[in-house]
């Protein structure tokens, strides 16, 4: 009787979990999964750096994961209209899945590392580049890994701040 009763609870707590509104990083910054781990990230960041070069935008690479709640939370953040905008004005977007590098599960680690980052301490990276594969924000581009807690408006003007 005393198994029934758990495998109840169990499976009544799993039921709830289910029928819960889905797990946000905060009421101003909706979610998204935009790691596609069958993507090849290397063609597409070759491929936007060329877009880049011929019309005079940036690259940002953001490498983060789906499992990882301020990725997807950026990645929503950036599907708003305001983020949108801005990203489609200043920036050639990429999305880049890292997979779990702190339990030695890492993908895409290469990328960081051929615009000079040896280490991905957490999850995300804002990599911004210039058109020729230059990192431009090599001070900032590990210190995302709050971006769940940041404010909308921080986020946007420091973004909009790197376009300049």
């Amino acid at each position: 009787m005393k198994r029934i009763a758990m495998a109840l609870a169990a499976a009544l707590s799993l039921a709830a979990c289910a029928m819960s509104a889905p797990r946000t990083a905060g009421d101003h910054h909706p979610e998204a999964r935009a790691y596609d781990t069958s993507r090849d990230a290397t063609t597409e960041v070759d491929a936007a750096l060329e877009r880049a070069l011929a019309n005079g935008k940036k690259v940002m690479l953001v490498m983060g994961a789906n499992w990882w709640h301020d990725s997807r939370a950026l990645a929503g953040l950036f599907e708003t209209p305001r983020f949108a905008e801005l990203l489609e004005r200043e920036y050639e977007l990429v999305f880049v899945n890292v997979g779990m590098p702190q339990t030695g599960d890492g993908h895409n680690l290469d990328i960081a590392a051929r615009f000079g980052l040896e280490d991905l301490p957490g999850t995300p990276n804002v990599l911004v580049l210039s058109p020729f594969g230059t990192l431009l924000n090599a001070k900032t581009a590990t210190s995302w890994r709050n971006a769940a807690s940041r404010s909308e408006d921080a986020i946007y003007e420091e973004l909009a701040a790197l376009a300049g």
